[in-house]
């Protein structure tokens, strides 16, 4: 995912996104640990998603936390 679509999403799709991201990862690396190695590229795509989520969500706090100062 690109960070332009991930700024056009809000706090709440950002958490599902999130959440789902983490669970992908988990099994990746449950398949990664029985052999299977396939899930590598996938594995470092999906981790990189979940940083720029974690990015997005903590600009929107600091955003929201300006805004009531």
């Amino acid at each position: 995912m690109k960070a332009e679509q991930i700024r056009g999403l809000d706090a709440a799709e950002l958490k599902k996104q999130l959440a789902e991201g983490e669970e992908t990862m988990f099994r990746l690396r449950f398949q990664m640990s029985m052999g299977q190695m396939e899930g590598i590229k996938k594995l470092r795509e999906t981790k990189k998603d979940r940083a720029r989520i974690l990015t997005v969500l903590r600009e929107l706090e600091l955003a929201a936390r300006k805004e009531g100062n």
